[in-house]
């Protein structure tokens, strides 16, 4: 971060973004990032010529099985746009699979319900141990870093995981795009298995169930990860890099196709993003909107000082009444957890994790991310979003 504020002159990201930089025509590197993702990953002809491929290699890795992909599910806009695509555009199987933490928003819950039925796709819920998910939780505020969502977003991919290798299924569909979410700095998201572990030894109180191929839990490391990209041979498909996905179309086909209803903001099919768009602005001085919507306006779905004006009010999804609902499934009063939260600011810098031994497996993580034995972002995300 630099002394002087500047905002970009394209997007809307400025110097809170940890590792930002900008050019001589004031553009900044995450723009630049953008650029060459557009380029790696087009649309048009060339990226339809590629999603056949990609469909011609989950048939064949699924000829025989009730199931040729796993996809996994939320009830928000991309998941059931993917869902949809996958079954109605591209004719795939997919066994829909929804991680469950205790915070879904009863209004995805419906939404994934409506959407499964009228595709005639089966939805498998994985839902994690209470104990070890709301645990989990209060030991990332207490750790007082950003990235507090960490034990779902490690549970939801270790359910992909897990149900793919319990099903002998080799592609899992993911339903993300660089272009209307961009891609979060290092430090306000950091996903690491180890670094998992280590907040949750020194904070948590309830024990991680032991790894298991088909019921991993928690459990997310680089071994565990070796053992599904190399043992079980499974890939992942960003399917939606190389579909023209305009959000605002997309919403209109959903409502008509699957009896789609908004859940009320971009992430709310998950009513814990209250509190962590809460703690991020109040505790952190980071905007998650930065980044959502510098990736709209570079793709042509915001005009930027749309983006500029919305970011001057709240997120609305900063509903006190959820908050307090929230804090209450912790089962915590509201002065436990603002005594938690009171704690100084932080990063997974201060704890252990695979930070630098991944620096130094840059050009195998390259690979990987080509190959799509990681998902094709992750490159990117650990080498070109800043700090």
């Amino acid at each position: 971060m630099t002394n002087t504020y500047r905002q970009c002159t394209r997007c809307i990201m400025d110097t809170t973004v940890p590792g930002i930089q900008f050019d001589a025509a004031g553009e900044c590197n995450f723009c630049a990032l953008h650029d060459k993702m557009d380029r790696a990953f087009p649309l048009g002809e060339a990226g339809a010529r590629h999603v056949q491929e990609m469909v011609a290699d989950i048939r064949k890795t699924g000829e025989g099985k009730k199931y040729d992909c796993v996809l996994g599910v939320s009830g928000g806009r991309d998941s059931s746009f993917t869902l949809w695509y996958c079954v109605v555009k591209l004719g795939l199987r997919p066994l829909a699979v929804h991680f469950n933490d205790g915070f879904g928003n009863p209004v995805a819950g419906e939404n994934m319900t409506k959407a499964c039925r009228k595709l005639g796709v089966e939805m498998r819920t994985i839902t994690s141990d209470w104990r070890e998910s709301k645990d989990l939780k209060i030991a990332f505020l207490k750790a007082s870093v950003p990235d507090m969502e960490e034990g779902t977003d490690v549970g939801i991919a270790t359910a992909l995981y897990g149900v793919a290798a319990k099903e002998g299924i080799q592609r899992i569909v993911i339903g993300q795009s660089f272009r209307t979410e961009g891609i979060a700095p290092l430090s306000w998201n950091y996903l690491d298995g180890k670094y998992l572990k280590a907040v949750h030894k020194q904070f948590g109180t309830v024990p991680l169930r032991p790894w298991k191929p088909a019921d991993p839990g928690f459990h997310l490391d680089i071994k565990e990860m070796f053992y599904y990209a190399f043992i079980r041979r499974i890939k992942t498909v960003t399917l939606l890099y190389h579909v023209d996905y305009v959000r605002a179309d997309v919403d209109q086909l959903l409502e008509r196709e699957l009896d789609w209803v908004n859940p009320g903001a971009h992430y709310f099919d998950d009513l814990y993003q209250s509190v962590i768009y809460y703690l991020n602005r109040t505790k952190f001085n980071i905007d998650r909107r930065l980044f959502n919507y510098s990736a709209l306006v570079r793709s042509g779905q915001m005009p930027r000082p749309v983006a500029l004006e919305r970011v001057q009010h709240v997120n609305k999804i900063e509903d006190q009444k959820v908050i307090e609902l929230c804090i209450k499934r912790l089962g915590l009063t509201r002065a436990e957890f603002d005594q938690i939260v009171a704690t100084p600011p932080t990063t997974f810098r201060s704890y252990p994790n695979n930070y630098e031994l991944i620096r130094l497996l840059k050009w195998p993580i390259k690979l990987l991310s080509q190959f799509r034995l990681i998902p094709e972002s992750a490159y990117d995300k650990y080498f070109n979003c800043g700090t």
